[in-house]
Order: structure tokens, then sequence, then C-alpha cells
């Protein structure tokens, strides 16, 4: 039986942990010291920490050091958490940062329970995870490549010819066919365009495997059903399914919404209220897809054949909250640009109810019945 509770607050490193120590009977925060980042020298440590029948509470942050120390920990029986870096409460005036200090502070704050734990994601969730951000990687890079070779044929004159589309076949058989004073410069298109093309590839073998992967991972079907909404095909609702895992562990709309950062900021004091631009917090990969999602909005509701063809086999409740979707937000679409909303703006609120009709059908299939904004009563987002 534990007789108290001790609070460790380690900073992690790529090779080392600093550790602090604080516990429930006295006020005392006290440096343990430095170990290697080991699992051996991590339960080595959590050992002699509790010889004295304690029980252990770990907290660090999240970073890029993954979750390996959690999961180390809790499959000794420890207690861990992870917590989210941007929500630690600092003092405005605290000018030096050092390991020590950040592992005090850790464990003080985690005493204090002024710390925000993040959801840790399974294994499974974790691998689609890294896949999906492989391929934004990569898009990225396509995206540069891309650029790159615009801008070369745009510095020695080269024009598109008329009726032809960057990229298609006809663009690489005009890239072909041109000519450059220099053969050097013949080489340099040679190479940007070989460039293109491969990393093109590579991105379609990722998509691939990317479909490969639904076919036995135990998330398609909240990824198909996703895949009801407008907008949301298999690489958004594999990316939404790869960083948010179970939706349903968010209580409301509007608090899913907010945790994407697409609530509008806010500086308020006394009688003065100003309201500025989106947060942009928490997961931006999600909040990225889903404004690209929201463009869709701006044509009139209708059941097209590529969306029947995914509303096959799903529930109707879902295919029920998916139409809500449609017709709810393409009338929020026009509505906003016809009074006079930038478009950006008009996007970025509609991507916010989209959110909120992406958590009600993860909800769904976890079967937990959520309420959708029906009368102007109940909206989700104001």
């Amino acid at each position: 039986m534990a007789q108290y509770t001790k609070f460790v607050g380690p900073d992690v490193h790529k090779d080392s942990i600093a550790v602090a120590v604080c516990d429930s009977k006295t006020e005392e925060v006290r440096f343990y010291g430095t170990i290697p980042n080991t699992e051996a020298a991590t339960l080595n440590l959590a050992k002699k920490l509790s010889e004295d029948r304690s029980h252990l509470s770990f907290v660090y942050e999240a970073g890029p050091c993954g979750y390996v120390l959690h999961r180390q920990l809790t499959a000794a029986g420890y207690e861990c958490r992870v917590i989210a870096p941007s929500l630690i409460p600092k003092k405005s005036g605290d000018r030096v940062k050092t390991d020590r200090r950040d592992a005090l502070m850790l464990a003080r704050l985690h005493r204090a329970g002024e710390l925000t734990p993040v959801c840790i994601p399974g294994s499974e969730q974790e691998t689609m995870r890294d896949l999906s951000r492989l391929r934004e990687d990569l898009k990225a890079q396509e995206r540069h490549l891309k650029q790159r070779l615009s801008a070369f044929l745009l510095r020695h004159g080269k024009s598109l010819p008329p009726k032809t589309t960057k990229w298609k076949p006809r663009f690489w058989s005009w890239i072909a066919e041109l000519a450059f004073p220099h053969p050097i410069l013949r080489i340099v298109l040679q190479e940007y365009g070989d460039a293109v093309k491969e990393i093109a590839r590579r991105i379609a073998g990722i998509e691939a495997q990317i479909v490969r992967e639904l076919e036995t991972c135990s998330l398609a079907p909240v990824v198909r059903a996703l895949m009801t909404l407008r907008g949301v095909d298999t690489i958004t609702a594999f990316t939404l399914v790869a960083e948010l895992g179970d939706l349903s562990r968010f209580e409301t709309a509007p608090q899913f919404m907010a945790y994407l950062g697409l609530v509008p900021s806010e500086a308020s004091s006394g009688g003065t209220v100003r309201r500025g631009g989106i947060t942009k917090t928490g997961n931006g990969h999600v909040r990225r897809v889903l404004v690209e999602a929201a463009w869709s909005y701006r044509f009139p509701a209708r059941k097209s054949g590529r969306i029947r063809e995914r509303n096959e086999g799903q529930p109707p409740a879902i295919c029920s909250i998916a139409w809500e979707a449609q017709k709810r937000l393409s009338f929020r679409y026009r509505h906003l640009a016809k009074s006079g909303k930038k478009q950006t703006v008009v996007t970025a609120a509609v991507a916010r109810e989209l959110a909120g009709f992406v958590w009600a059908i993860g909800c769904q299939v976890r079967g937990r019945s959520v309420t959708l904004p029906c009368s102007e009563e109940n909206r989700w987002a104001r």
C-alpha cells in the first residue's frame, strides 16, 4: 500500500533526462540529478524512488522524443502523463531556462495539478500518423520542386503554350521540345523535371499504401464514415483519424473546435470586447485539411455520384449527418460570402462548423448520440 505520492518531473532530451522530485508530505522540490536516456536507467530511477513504498507519478513534456518514456514507465506499472508544452503556466519575468529549472518546474506544477495532459495515441494510430505526415512532407518537397522548375522557365522566357495545363502529359511533351542557347541549361531543366516526376511517383506510392492500410486497420470504419462528408476523401479522412484518434473523447463540439484552433481569439477587459482571427492553436495538420475541405461548400448542396458511392454501406444516421452538414455549410458559405466577408474568413468559419460535423460522425461511430445544430438556439459556433 502506497504511503504517499512522489511527483517526478523528468526533462527529457535525446541523450539525457534531468529529474526533479517533490512529494505530498513536504513543500520541498529537489533536483535529483541527470540520468542517461535509456530504458535501464529510467527503470532503475523508478525503482530507487519507490523504495520507501511511495506512489510515483511521472510527467514530462510532449516533444521530439515521442512517447517512448511513457510506454516504458506504464509497462513497468508506474503512472506517467505527457503534457502539452504550450499550456504550461509560465512567469512573464522568468528569463532563465535550464534543464534543472525545467525539471523543478514540472515536478512543482504537477503536484499543484496545473498541467494539461495530451492524449497518447496507440501504436496503430501512431503508425497511421507517421504515414500521413510522410505524405505531407513529400507534398511540401513536391511544391518546392515545382516552384523551382516554374521559376527556371520564367527566368529564361519560356511561357506555357495556350490550352496547356502544368504537370499534365502535354506540359511534359512541351518541356521535352524546349531549346536553350547553352546545353547546360537543357541538363538543368531535365534534372528539375526528373525530380518532380520522381517525387510524384513516391507520393502516389504512399497514397496507395494508405489505401492498403485501410483494408486491415481497426480505425478504418471511422475513416470511411468521415468520407460521407463533402470535401472529405480518403487522404483527408485518414489524416483526421490518424491525428485525432477517438473523437468521442471531446465532450462537446465547441471544445473540439477550440482544440483545433478554429475559434476566434479574444482580448476583452471590463466593458471592452475585442475579437480577432482564429487562435490557430492545437493540431495544425487537422486544421489545414478541414480548411481545404471547406472550400468545396461554395457550391450548392447535392448528392453527386461520388458522394453516393461513398455513402454505400454506411449507417443511415451517419449519411443523415453528412447530408445535414452539406445543406447547412453550403448555405453558410453563400450567406457569409454575400454579407461581404473575405473568402478566407468565410472558409475558416465553414471549417469551424465542419469540425462539429466531423465530431458528430466520430461520436456516432462510437455509439454516442449527439445533437446537431438544427436551430439558431442550438448552434455549435457563434
